[in-house]
């Protein structure tokens, strides 16, 4: 009991609120276009679970991300979205594990719950694009000869992707940002597949909660960053 109310006291009232109504709409969603695919309801609450803790700088949060990785992954499969499912299974969950290990060795005042955030120069910005170049190229080649469906969103989903992964790991608040714009793609990738299979609504409804939260993330980092460098 006294563990249960301490994670309550852990969130803001606004996290416990975004948190609740993202459930609130993932579940509703569910229940009105599927019915049946138990595994993307369970991805999609385990994908808010894991932006809520990311939001405030838990490594719980990546660890979760490794989990809805591999979940996701195997949907995607199931529409052809093989650019998705490589690109979870081949960059997203390998990432998020190394991201784990990178938060956990760079806690802030060795205060474990909460990483340091870490800010990029110039410099490694223009690294990180001009890496996301071939291989946002070598997905191409890859995804084309898979037949992917909606080829040219899914790739454009690789490269951002990439970036949002880099960042995570370099500790940086704008890999929510990252994030956030991956989540629009996803957003046209999964409205696409929904225009053909209803019970797909509810993969995209994850993406828009996961937009609201990690846009929620980024506003959330830079108040870390700020508090941070305060001290």
């Amino acid at each position: 009991m006294g563990g249960t109310k301490s994670l309550l006291h852990y969130f803001t009232k606004t996290e416990a609120a975004l948190w609740s109504f993202s459930v609130l709409f993932i579940s509703l969603s569910f229940a009105g276009f599927d019915r049946e695919n138990y595994l993307s309801l369970s991805a999609s609450l385990l994908g808010v679970t894991s932006l809520i803790f990311c939001a405030k700088g838990n490594p719980v949060g990546q660890l979760l991300m490794v989990l809805f990785s591999l979940m996701y992954a195997l949907i995607s499969y199931t529409f052809d979205y093989y650019g998705e499912m490589l690109t979870y299974l081949g960059m997203t969950a390998p990432m998020a594990l190394v991201s784990l290990v990178s938060w956990l060795k760079n806690p802030y005042e060795g205060k474990r719950s909460e990483v340091k955030v870490n800010c990029i120069g110039r410099g490694e910005t223009l690294f990180m694009l001009l890496l996301a170049l071939p291989v946002t190229a070598l997905f191409y080649f890859i995804l084309k000869y898979f037949g992917t469906a909606n080829l040219a969103p899914s790739t454009f989903s690789v490269t951002t992707s990439f970036v949002a992964v880099y960042l995570t790991y370099r500790r940086s608040c704008y890999f929510a940002l990252a994030y956030a714009l991956n989540d629009l793609v996803l957003i046209v990738l999964w409205g696409l597949a929904s225009l053909k299979d209803s019970s797909y609504v509810s993969v995209l409804a994850c993406f828009i909660v996961f937009f609201l939260n990690d846009l929620y993330g980024f506003y959330s980092w830079q108040k870390i960053q700020r508090r941070q460098q305060a001290r």
